[in-house]
Formats: structure tokens, C-alpha cells, sequence
């Protein structure tokens, strides 16, 4: 479909022009940040020191803050028909846009070879059509989704001679920070039109290309939808605009969002002064009950590592009862050796297979981050060993357990510490599973600075909305 084969019948604003997407709020104040190299690679960037003088390389950011300040608050006033309009014409643009969108990917990939990205960034940062289609898809999930904004919920609790309710409205300006992933820019955006938030991507150099063809192609979008072009802004590398400056500024950011290494995410968790959410990215658990089958095992593990194009929830250790059964264990790393999985050990397991690579003592408490599929195993003395390890070292976004034991499935589900907790089941991640699920775009683990307390499990639409309470007397 055509982007001129969408009319504005099919998504009524009853009237509501762009100029009635107004605010009289006021802009955010000018606060004065330090300059950027032309890689962004967290640690690189000295901190902003008090009283220094404002540097020409930080106007950008101020600037741009305050533009996409005013368009969330311009599309706070549109009507949800309106944004549902302007989510089917982005899907429109991008697949009318899909040669010039993989093309530009195409020199990002070239460059990034002069760069000497990492294979597992390379990885991300390609933008295959099926990846490209995916986002399409979920900008037309969002389409026809109801919206979020003004749902009612049961209060809390009832006050005396009145009612209470809750109530949804949108966050502000979120920033995505985000590293390669080229489609979650798009997705992002989506997201962010559906709860009428106003988003400012700075991603890093290495999906330059690609995210100027991605967001001029959604700029058009929104011009086409009569929605302010400037909620969905994306700030390029070349303008000035450091992450640490983002993380220091105050007036006018709402929420940031990073995706990347965990050196990028850890840069952000520790440096922001604004709230954060931060995703997950694999370290995550299996307890491998002795009632489990090795074909359930095997499935679980294979499938956790086939999310595309990152492994959110890939199942990166195993942990295994003292009385395993080594016939299985040995089906099981060859058939995953297979696979183009590599397997390590801890030092028990080592005894009895003295050739396996072993794991280090850091390595539980982390992610694999290569580009091949790494697994982990180790022996602990029962369940609830498993369950104390999983709860010091996992990242606490997905763990899973494999039992046949109703008792064992009861004892992990009330005591373990994630987000979401898989039993005898998949944990692959997907970013859109299918018709009348939920559209995501990570995994949260946890946030900083959040006034509602720790945020885990899926980043959608109800995450990056806020309740309040209405109460009429």
C-alpha cells in the first residue's frame, strides 16, 4: 500500500487541526553540556564540569529537547483516530521507502567495517527486508490497537463521598539511546505516537545511514497525518550531542531509554539525573529439574536464542542437580555444538569432562556478548540453591525452569525474582508475537530515578504512560 492510498476518511479527527495541537507550557531552559567525539563508546565522554562555559556543540541538544518538548505537548491534544492515522501512514512510508531504507543500511555496513564495529553489533546493525518488515508490521499493530490514552482503571481505593479512578495519559519526551538496531527507532516512534509521548533518538554512528532514511521517511509521515513533525526527532551524530549530555539534562526529558551493550547501559544507569528504564539483554537462567525430558530442554534453549536480531531472553547458564543425568547432558551439548552453540563449565563438571571450556567466576553475573550462542552450565546442590544463584547473578527480566514437579514449578514461580518467569516454556523474545499481543520494545530489568518504583517486564504501551488519580466528589 501506497502512502496516497490512505485517506483521511478511514481515521477521523473530527475536525481537530494540527493548529488546535496547541500547549501554552513553556520550553525548557538552556543548560550548557560538553561536546562528543565522532564514535559514541560509553566512557569516552569526560563529565560535565560546574560553572564551565556552554560549548556551540551543545545548542543541538537544548534545541532539540525543546522542539520535541512541544510536539508531545501539540499531540497530547490530537485525538487518538488522528494518531492511529499517523501510525498507518509511517507503516506506509517505510514500505514505500524500503530500497532507499536498505540501501543506506548497505553503507552503514560498508563503514562499519573501517569502524571496527564488533561482529555482534555488526550483527544488530544489519537491516535485512524481513527485519524491515517487521517493523511495518508492528507500526500497523499500533494502527489498529486501541488507544491507551484516557482509559479508565479501578482506583485504588474508594474516599468517602466521592469515586476514584484512574486515568493514563502520556509521559513527555522520551530518549532513545540506542546502539545499531536500525528498525527500533521506527518501532520506538510507533510506540511513542500511539501514547502521544514525543521521542528523540540519538543513536551512535554506526546506523547514521540508516536512521536518516528511517526518520525522513516517518517525518513525511507525520506531515502527510497533519501531526507535528518534530514528535518523532532523531538527532544526528554529526550535530553535536554527547549520551552524556543527554544523561545530565534535566528541563525537558522525561524518561530515557538505552539499548545496547552493557557498557552503553551501565553508562546510562549511572550517570542519569532523568528516570530510566533499562533492558535486558540475555543473562538469563534455566533450572534443569531431573523430572525435565531432554527433548523439552533442548527446545527451550534452542528457541530462547532465535529472538532476531538480539537474543533478549536467551538462556545463557543452566544449572543442574547433582544427580543429572550425564547421558542427557551429553545429547544435549551435542546436539547444541550442532547448532553452532558453544558450551562451558564449572568446575565440578570439569572432573568428568576435563575438555570443556570453563567458565569464570564473572561470567554468571553477565551476558555472553559475542556473536555466537554461548551456554554456560553449572551443578548446584538443589532448587533452591538455583533459585539463590538465579536471584544474585541473573538480570531479572526472564528465567525459566524445566520440571515435571508441581511442587518444584510452585517453589520457583513464588520465589523467584524477574519479570517474567517461563515453566516448561519458551522465553524467545519477540518485539510483536502475533495479532492481539502486545507490541514491546525490549525487556525492562528494572529502572532509576522512577517515582511508581522498579519497572520490569515488557517496555510497551502501558510502561511509557503514567495512571493518575482522579477523584470526584
Amino acid at each position: 500500500m501506497q502512502r496516497d492510498d490512505l485517506q483521511r476518511e478511514d481515521y477521523p479527527s473530527e475536525g481537530l487541526q494540527l493548529e488546535d495541537c496547541q500547549s501554552e507550557e513553556g520550553l525548557s531552559k538552556d543548560r550548557p553540556h560538553p561536546s562528543e567525539p565522532d564514535r559514541f563508546e560509553p566512557n569516552q565522554f569526560e563529565p560535565h564540569q560546574p560553572g564551565s562555559p556552554p560549548s556551540e556543540q551543545a545548542k543541538p541538544v537544548r534545541q532539540a529537547v525543546a522542539e520535541v518538548r512541544l510536539a508531545a505537548q501539540q499531540l497530547q491534544h490530537c485525538q487518538g483516530r488522528q494518531r492511529s492515522y499517523g501510525l498507518s501512514c509511517m507503516a506506509a512510508a517505510l514500505e514505500a521507502a524500503k530500497d532507499e531504507i536498505l540501501e543506506a543500511n548497505t553503507l552503514d555496513l560498508e563503514a562499519s567495517q573501517d569502524m571496527a564495529v564488533p561482529a555482534l553489533v555488526q550483527s544488530w546493525l544489519k537491516l535485512t527486508p524481513e527485519r524491515l518488515q517487521a517493523a511495518i508490521e508492528i507500526l500497523r499493530e499500533l494502527a489498529r490497537v486501541p488507544d491507551p490514552l484516557g482509559q479508565l482503571s479501578p482506583a485504588a481505593y474508594q474516599p468517602t463521598a466521592a469515586q476514584a479512578y484512574g486515568q493514563r495519559f502520556p509521559l513527555g519526551v522520551i530518549t532513545l539511546i540506542s546502539e545499531a538496531f536500525p528498525a527500533l527507532g521506527a518501532i520506538a516512534a510507533g510506540l511513542c505516537l500511539r501514547t502521544a509521548n514525543g521521542l528523540l533518538l540519538r543513536g551512535g554512528s554506526e546506523t547514521s545511514h540508516s536512521n536518516q532514511a528511517i526518520f525522513s521517511s516517518l517525518g513525511q509521515a507525520l506531515e502527510q497525518a497533519e501531526l507535528p513533525v518534530e514528535s518523532a526527532l532523531l538527532l544526528p551524530t554529526d550535530q553535536g550531542g554527547s549520551v552524556q549530555e543527554f544523561l545530565e539534562y534535566q528541563e525537558g526529558i522525561d524518561l530515557i531509554v538505552p539499548y545496547g551493550r552493557a557498557s552503553l547501559v551501565q553508562q546510562v544507569i549511572k550517570g542519569a539525573v532523568v528516570p530510566v528504564i533499562y533492558p535486558g539483554l540475555g543473562n538469563c537462567y534455566l533450572y534443569w529439574s531431573n523430572s525435565a525430558s531432554f527433548e523439552l530442554v533442548r527446545w527451550m534453549l534452542l528457541e530462547s536464542h532465535r529472538g532476531e536480531p538480539d537474543r533478549v531472553n536467551a538462556l545463557e547458564t543452566v544449572l543442574l542437580p547433582p544427580t543429572f543425568s550425564t547421558t542427557n547432558l551429553e545429547r544435549l551439548w551435542q546436539d547444541l555444538r550442532q547448532q553452532g552453540v558453544e558450551i562451558r563449565g564449572d568446575e565440578t563438571l570439569q572432573v568428568t569432562y576435563p575438555d570443556l571450556t570453563p567458565a569464570s567466576a564473572a561470567e554468571w553475573g553477565k551476558s555472553h556478548w559475542s556473536s555466537h550462542p554461548v551456554v554456560a552450565f553449572r551443578v548446584v546442590a538443589d532448587l533452591s540453591e538455583a533459585i539463590a544463584l538465579i536471584n544474585t547473578h541473573s538480570s531479572g527480566h526472564a528465567n525459566a525452569l524445566a520440571t515435571a514437579s508441581y511442587d518444584e514449578s510452585r517453589q520457583f514461580s513464588r520465589n523467584i525474582r524477574s519479570a517474567a518467569v517461563y515453566i516448561n516454556a519458551s522465553p524467545r523474545f519477540e518485539r510483536y508475537p502475533g495479532q492481539g499481543a502486545t507490541v514491546a520494545l525490549g525487556m525492562a530489568c528494572g529502572s532509576r530515578w522512577m517515582s511508581r518504583g522498579g519497572f520490569q517486564g515488557r517496555i510497551g504501551l502501558e510502561m511509557l504512560t503514567r495512571t493518575s488519580q482522579v477523584v470526584l466528589g
